[in-house]
């Protein structure tokens, strides 16, 4: 049987700190995210393109950050969340296997927080593997009503019987949105927390990864200096077992 790996990561947009001290951290993250040899990583906070960084640091990518972190081999799909003064950021999913489509919708709850999901469908073998990627609100009545959008999604766009996987930033560190996802047979494999945040002394955890009509194996958070200079969140990996 075939395993999958996933991850989720919220990349805090590729620098680190704040003011004259902050720091380029997209080209740790890239090394970073080719060593964890995951199928499908879902991101957050990933920048289109950033004029006033790109004019602070000498190094800053030519690409969007999507594609410069998507290893030799993977396809990079991106959709803008969030439009700002500077430029624009939002989802993206780095895919070693083939991408069949994708697509956008807007979840944002109230003109201060943008967000929004990224749907993509891949081939993997034989069958075809729904992936979302979302970043949901700070506001926890924003997060119940992105959460209601997000099973209207579901019913209408992600047949029963697809595998599906659903990641992200949460920003929800009580059992909720756990509890809210089970009435759509949507799971985890986790028996204890995986803290993810704030990646220097992680206490809560608001990374996730669900699925539907997937095994569930094992999910891991790596820890260490190196995690937790790149990004304000760690890295969820999460192992399941394909469909026969």
């Amino acid at each position: 049987m075939k395993t999958l790996r996933v991850v989720t990561y919220n990349i805090h947009k590729g620098v680190q700190g704040i003011g004259p001290a902050r720091r380029l951290e997209i080209h740790n993250l890239a090394q970073a995210v080719a060593s964890l040899g995951a199928d499908v990583v879902c991101l957050q906070e990933v920048r289109h393109n950033n004029r006033q960084e790109e004019n602070h640091f000498e190094h800053w990518p030519q690409q969007g950050q999507a594609d410069f972190l998507a290893p030799p081999g993977y396809t990079a799909v991106y959709r803008t969340n969030a439009v700002t003064r500077h430029g624009e950021h939002g989802n993206a999913v780095l895919s070693r296997w083939p991408v069949l489509s994708s697509q956008h919708e807007d979840m944002s709850d109230h003109r201060l927080e943008q967000r929004g999901l990224l749907h993509v469908e891949l081939q993997v073998d034989a069958r075809i593997v729904h992936v979302l990627v979302v970043h949901l609100g700070l506001i926890r009545s924003s997060r119940v009503r992105q959460i209601a959008q997000l099973k209207r999604y579901l019913s209408r766009e992600v047949p029963l019987d697809a595998p599906l996987l659903l990641a992200g930033d949460f920003n929800d560190w009580r059992p909720d949105t756990q509890k809210a996802f089970m009435d759509v047979g949507l799971h985890t494999s986790q028996v204890a927390r995986q803290p993810t945040f704030p990646s220097r002394l992680p206490l809560a955890q608001l990374d996730h990864v669900f699925a539907r009509g997937l095994e569930p194996l094992s999910v891991a958070v790596p820890r260490g200096q190196m995690w937790w200079r790149m990004s304000d969140h760690l890295p969820l990996i999460a192992d399941f077992q394909m469909p026969g």
